[in-house]
């Protein structure tokens, strides 16, 4: 699944507890295919934990919907504020 089909369905049909979603960490991994991504680890508003995995041009969408010079800046941001603007 693509980054993008996955926010699509994340913004779409949000789970209980997704509204209070944080991001809790992130962090640059290698995808499937060997490029480069970004894991962003969230807590929900229920106390899950969970991550999505973005591609390259979307991670940097988000840290500029984040006002983020670097990945810490997304830590403590609210997740459904951060997706809207993409």
């Amino acid at each position: 699944m693509s980054a993008q089909v996955a926010l699509t369905a994340v913004q779409a049909q949000p789970a209980p507890g997704l509204d209070d979603a944080v991001v809790e960490g992130a962090e640059i991994v290698a995808g499937h295919d060997g490029a480069a991504e970004l894991l962003v680890r969230l807590r929900h508003g229920n106390g899950a934990q969970s991550a999505q995995s973005l591609d390259a041009e979307t991670a940097f969408d988000l840290l500029r919907a984040a006002g983020a010079a670097s990945l810490d800046g997304l830590v403590g941001q609210s997740w459904r504020d951060l997706i809207k603007e993409l």
